[in-house]
């Protein structure tokens, strides 16, 4: 069987050895390799990823109960991506690691160095400015992964850039999960 297999596949490869060069074999490689690489670029369906609430416990992310934050006026679940407050967060969502959205996780400490959103409040239709601390000090909590980018800014503009590792004036730079704390109004 074996040796019957041995045979075909030399008889495939020399077959194509005498009808290809080595420069039409080397475009051909390259072209699957460049097309290899563009394939992330497609467009894809993602409704069942957990980020944009997809199949999971009521919020989207596995084995992550939902929450309330009991007010009225501060409407959602802090532990999914569509709270009103995350509109501007890249990063793991604190509420979902032991924290809150206000506060960090034990064994972590809050950066003093944030960016900022501006968010509105479905309750109130009043637009929020957000700061986004990340907690530092413990390896990433791995949970509850959320990007969302609507007040994203270019890294020119670094205190509304979500890209950045935060974690800079504190005793770690090791980056664990993301907050997002009212700081007040946006002015119209």
């Amino acid at each position: 069987m074996m040796k019957k297999l041995d045979q075909k596949v030399e008889r495939l490869a020399r077959g194509l050895a005498h009808r290809t060069s080595r420069r039409s074999l080397l475009t051909l490689i390259g072209s699957a390799i460049a097309g290899g690489v563009a394939i992330p670029l497609l467009p894809v369906a993602r409704a069942s990823s957990p980020q944009h609430g997809g199949q999971g416990e009521g919020n989207g992310y596995p084995g992550v109960a939902s929450q309330s934050t009991g007010n009225p006026q501060d409407p959602g679940d802090p532990t999914s991506c569509d709270y009103w407050r995350y509109c501007a967060i890249d990063g793991f969502l604190c509420s979902c690691c032991g924290g809150t959205q206000n506060s960090c996780p034990p064994g972590t400490e809050m950066s003093p160095i944030t960016w900022i959103g501006t968010c509105q409040n479905p309750a109130d239709g009043v637009n929020y400015i957000i700061s986004y601390n990340d907690c530092c000090g413990k390896s990433s909590c791995g949970r509850c992964m959320c990007n969302r980018n609507e007040s994203d800014l270019p890294m020119v503009r670094p205190q509304a850039n979500n890209d950045i590792n935060w974690c800079l004036g504190t005793a770690s730079t090791i980056y664990n999960c993301s907050t997002a704390i009212i700081i007040g109004t946006a002015l119209e």
